[in-house]
């Protein structure tokens, strides 16, 4: 694992603190780590959506469909 260092004014550093201490992180990079992912997720959403705009239009789906995706789900 690599190690950065970051410089935070004592605002943020209060807020990262009280981040930690609130919502039950061992460490702050531990929350600094989650928020990472989090815009990764975010962006990797952004992406795929992105890419479901500019492709083909797909099949139209009706209440058979889900009808039929449930009972598939249920394994029936």
């Amino acid at each position: 694992m690599s190690t950065m260092n970051i410089s935070l004014p004592d605002s943020l550093k209060h807020f990262v603190d009280q981040q930690v201490t609130d919502r039950g992180y061992g460490t702050s990079s531990e929350y600094v780590r989650e928020l990472i992912r989090h815009d990764q997720d975010r962006q990797l959403l952004r992406r795929l959506l992105l890419e479901g705009t500019s492709s083909a239009p797909g099949t139209p789906v009706d209440d058979d469909y889900f009808t039929a995706l449930r009972k598939r789900a249920r394994g029936q």
